[in-house]
């Protein structure tokens, strides 16, 4: 199984209006359409022009994506959409609206009264509120996922089109989610300790994390992480974990022919991930290497 015929079901799954929906819903997920187009510019470098006229469409007046097609409100698929963009050349004016989006974009802990909260009624939570990063959705609080590639996106903007503005969001964020590591490496979705109980790591917020620390010094905490994550992958069979612990940790440098093969293996039949985010995902794991990584920075 290689990511060229991932792709190839992928394709036949488009949605006739464009788009990609997550399983058999009619309704496009900015998630699955973006990450489908990552994984096909992979494989074709022209990329079928409706969809991105579909990507492109659904683009709101301020700059952000909805979460899925027809939603009121603009949610974390836009650091998402801007890094397509990014991958397929896009007219730089949509990704600049998106970034401004997503650099006006804050967790809900930004406001006085609520870094207030979690420094009195809230203090178990462990967390240092004046870190803060990006929520799934606005008002709500900042989250591992959101924040991660929202700062993956904003640093490659910025590698062609600096901005105080950005680099400060973007150094709020990466404080942000070094606050909320793990104490023995990893990430959680959300908090690192509930009710004074450390939570352990989940395999996706990590390597999301990971990649959007990739150009940061290797601090103690990152590389803990790091070996965390190469350390479960022993024992990964999920398409979906496998496939993200492979784009991170290609980018640190760790060995993964091995590991593309084991998802090689799980993802034999395509038939069986109904999910077009993880067909896609699966895909670019299996391109690591032999194409051009979507989530790395410019050292």
């Amino acid at each position: 199984m290689r990511g060229r015929e991932l792709v190839l079901e992928l394709r036949r799954r488009e949605l006739p209006q464009g788009g990609w929906s997550f399983g058999d819903s009619s309704q496009p997920s900015v998630e699955a359409t973006t990450l489908a187009i990552l994984a096909s510019a992979a494989e074709f470098p022209e990329v079928p022009a409706h969809s991105l006229r579909f990507l492109l469409s659904v683009q709101r007046g301020d700059g952000s994506w909805p979460a899925f097609k027809g939603d009121d409100d603009g949610s974390w698929t836009t650091a998402l959409a801007a890094v397509a963009l990014s991958r397929v050349g896009d007219d730089s004016r949509v990704r600049e609206k998106a970034t401004g989006w997503l650099v006006d974009t804050k967790g809900r802990e930004a406001h006085w009264l609520w870094r207030w909260k979690f420094k009195t009624a809230d203090a178990q939570a462990g967390i240092d509120p004046d870190k803060y990063g990006w929520p799934w959705m606005p008002g709500a609080n900042s989250w591992v996922i959101p924040t991660a590639f929202a700062v993956i996106a904003l640093k490659q903007f910025s590698a062609c089109t600096p901005s105080e503005e950005a680099d400060r969001r973007i150094r709020t964020g990466i404080a942000m989610l070094l606050d909320r590591a793990c104490v023995g490496g990893g990430w959680n979705a959300g908090n690192c300790v509930v009710y004074g109980s450390p939570l352990k790591p989940h395999i996706e917020a990590t390597a999301a994390a990971l990649m959007a620390m990739q150009d940061e010094p290797r601090s103690p905490m990152i590389m803990r992480s790091v070996d965390w994550l190469r350390g479960q992958t022993a024992n990964l069979r999920a398409v979906s974990s496998l496939a993200w612990s492979i784009l991170c940790l290609f980018l640190f440098g760790t060995p993964v022919d091995d590991l593309k093969s084991r998802l090689a293996a799980h993802a034999a039949e395509v038939s069986r991930i109904q999910n077009n985010s993880t067909l896609a995902i699966a895909a670019l794991a299996l391109q690591c290497g032999e194409t051009i990584h979507p989530f790395a920075l410019i050292r």
